[in-house]
């Protein structure tokens, strides 16, 4: 009996001691918490080497480093909304306030010659701005969940050839003659001509606003590279390059919104496709985009005599 009642006093002490240390344990967690709560960035640590504290408190820092990361992610996320905000905003204003200003010399002018030369100028502005809240509109349905593209059998030739000449008269100005390598001028891919159409566009606008002049164009299978010469390497980062309102040109002199290789990205991936950047040969800049393969179109229509009526139309107007 003595010797039961004994055990039962040890029993009695060891479970005291746990409970006090535990007890302890659970007052140095609250300890922490409060400060973490307060705005600190430690690590919580234990007193005792039990392994259910350890566990807890493993899994107490793999949730609240989660959260630090989610909450860093959150502001990092604001500040660059404020920033892309702000830098369209400056985009949109830029053009506007010119217009503007050459609107009031319009008014003041009496020479002819000037007034013919500010009106072309605020046509300029006016459609600069256009195409950049249409850019706007268009990255935010590609953004929505909801918007979807019905991709068909696409021939890539003609869609690129209608885009280029659309294009003609800026190649013109420029004193650029575009390189066009086709290894297959029938092939077709799985796409929305709509999109591959903006999707050229966007490429070929690209490099002309941002190149150093010259623009050639490789087709490899479904692939399409567009690669331009370029200024200075060092300052684009390929790895931002396709991040909205991303700009290489930190002045933000040239008329863009900085949306342009961000649709690009958007519509590839919609379509199943792929897009990369990489700098070649030293000063150029390389975009290559993939497209899914589709199946060759049946009985497929020669552009090449509605193509030279338009070269010889588009000529005439210039």
């Amino acid at each position: 009996m003595f010797v039961l009642i004994v055990i039962l006093i040890l029993i009695v002490i060891i479970l005291s001691s746990l409970l006090i240390l535990y007890i302890r344990e659970v007052h140095h967690l609250k300890s922490q918490l409060e400060q973490l709560e307060a705005g600190s960035q430690m690590e919580l640590t234990t007193n005792t080497r039990n392994p259910a504290f350890v566990q807890l408190y493993q899994k107490l820092n793999y949730i609240f480093s989660g959260s630090h990361a989610r909450d860093q992610r959150y502001i990092r996320s604001q500040n660059q909304l404020k920033q892309s905000i702000s830098d369209i905003a400056h985009d949109i204003r830029t053009p506007l306030t010119s217009a503007s200003g050459y609107l009031q010399m319009l008014k003041d002018c009496t020479d002819s010659a000037k007034q013919l030369r500010y009106e072309n100028i605020i046509e300029k502005r006016i459609a600069e701005l256009k195409d950049m809240l249409e850019e706007l509109f268009l990255y935010t349905k590609l953004t929505s969940e909801e918007f979807s593209l019905e991709c068909r059998d696409t021939a890539v030739f003609p869609v690129l050839s209608e885009c280029m000449i659309g294009l003609y008269h800026v190649f013109e100005e420029k004193g650029i003659e575009p390189d066009i390598r086709f290894e297959d001028e029938a092939l077709c891919v799985s796409a929305a001509p709509e999109a591959l159409s903006r999707i050229f566009r966007n490429l070929i606008n690209n490099a002309l606003l941002h190149g150093a002049g010259g623009l050639c164009i490789v087709q490899k299978g479904t692939t399409l590279t567009f690669m331009n010469p370029i200024e200075n390497a060092k300052a684009i980062d390929v790895e931002q390059i396709f991040e909205r309102f991303y700009k290489a040109d930190q002045t933000r002199k040239k008329g863009s919104s900085g949306l342009g290789l961000a649709i690009v990205k958007e519509l590839c991936l919609r379509m199943g496709g792929t897009v990369k950047a990489e700098i070649r040969e030293e000063q150029k800049l390389a975009i290559t985009v993939t497209f899914l393969p589709g199946h060759p179109l049946k009985g497929p229509k020669s552009p090449e005599k509605n193509e030279s009526e338009r070269q010889r139309g588009i000529q005439e107007e210039c």
